[in-house]
């Protein structure tokens, strides 16, 4: 259904919502798990390190969210948690791969289906796009810039340039400030329940659910979709 909204800046998340971060990431973990040797350290397959190291991920990200722990914390310990699971308590080879796991990740390309065809769309009528995302600022610029999706944004605003993260209003009233937006005019799209949506919320922005993984729809959300193509059918 169209909205009867009148949007004029459209604000996205980066990773899960637009770039594949799960594919990226399998591939880049993968060239890491041959690179350092890992079938011999902790004696085990590829497929069981990877679902370890989504498993922790998952966890010390929401922990970064809520502030809990430190950028570096994150970056090193889901290593750690991961090679911990295989009995290997090796602090130092754990940010080793912490390093060379964040110089490989950002040159992968892999962005769901159908965005730059929506971006080209929502630019096409004249809508101002932004991203807000909690990744480090290095990082992401990195994906943006190599998955060529750089030319459709305006600003992106990082954790690190607005000292806060979301789901805190901070960031979001940071983000607006930047774009010279007010809350009215402007919607969050997102596919991370709590950050994207709930953070939404705090700021009084309305908001899109990019639910990409086809669970429960959120009734705090505005809209709800499963498909970046759907945009078309709300702007």
């Amino acid at each position: 259904m169209k909205n009867t909204a009148s949007y004029s800046h459209l604000f996205f998340d980066l990773d899960h919502t637009l770039w594949d971060f799960d594919k990226n990431a399998e591939v880049s973990l993968s060239e890491i798990f041959i690179e350092f040797s890992l079938s011999s350290v902790i004696s085990a397959e590829f497929s069981d390190f990877y679902q370890k190291y989504l498993h922790h991920n998952k966890i010390l990200w929401e922990r970064y969210h809520h502030g809990y722990i430190s950028a570096d914390d994150l970056k090193w310990k889901r290593m750690w948690r991961t090679l911990m699971d295989f009995k290997i308590a090796d602090e130092k080879l754990s940010k080793k791969l912490a390093e060379r796991f964040l110089e490989i990740l950002p040159t992968k390309k892999e962005i769901f289906p159908h965005t730059k065809e929506i971006l080209t769309y929502l630019n096409n009528k004249n809508y101002k796009l932004h991203l807000i995302t909690n990744g480090f600022k290095k990082t992401q610029w990195m994906k943006v810039k190599n998955s060529g999706l750089d030319p459709f944004f305006i600003n992106m605003i990082t954790s690190e340039c607005s000292n806060s993260l979301k789901p805190k209003k901070e960031i979001f009233e940071y983000a607006l400030n930047k774009a010279g937006a007010n809350v009215f005019e402007s919607i969050m799209l997102g596919d991370n329940p709590d950050a994207d949506i709930k953070g939404a919320c705090n700021a009084g922005m309305h908001s899109v659910y990019v639910n990409h993984i086809k669970g429960n729809n959120l009734d705090y959300a505005t809209y709800n979709i499963s498909h970046l193509s759907e945009l078309e059918h709300l702007f």
